[in-house]
């Protein structure tokens, strides 16, 4: 599974992104805090499981579906110019992914070399190299 979080100022960037390369996502089980994964889901129909908003404890929940082994990856599309009210989730998100070694992405490049990473590990186990 792979999940989806974007402040309010970086939810553009994380439909931009999420649409460039809709066929992967279309292909993977995905969770997104709402506000994201409602906009995901009207922009681009994505199917994407909805777990309550960030502020309100979202990101804690996708924190316990890290802990549980359910997500291998993380793209959270964060805000780094705006104060955020849930700051300690977010640190507590941010400090799971590093003990549970799971790939975080903060900005389009890093989710671009996780995508890219997630392809490439997806076709050398279909027994195909990776472009």
């Amino acid at each position: 599974m792979i999940a989806l979080i974007a402040h309010d100022n970086k939810k553009d960037d994380l439909t931009y992104f999420v649409r460039k390369h809709l066929d992967f996502f279309q292909g993977e089980a995905t969770v997104a805090t709402r506000g994201t994964g409602e906009r995901l889901r009207a922009e681009l129909d994505l199917d994407v499981e909805l777990v309550t908003h960030g502020p309100d404890g979202g990101d804690i929940l996708i924190g316990a579906r890290i802990v549980r082994g359910e997500v291998r990856a993380l793209i959270f599309f964060r805000d780094p110019l705006t104060a955020q009210p849930h700051e300690p989730d977010v640190s507590a998100l941010m400090r799971i992914c590093d003990v549970h070694s799971i790939p975080m992405a903060s900005n389009l490049g890093t989710a671009e070399a996780i995508v890219d990473g997630l392809m490439a590990e997806a076709a050398g186990a279909d027994g195909h190299r990776a472009e």
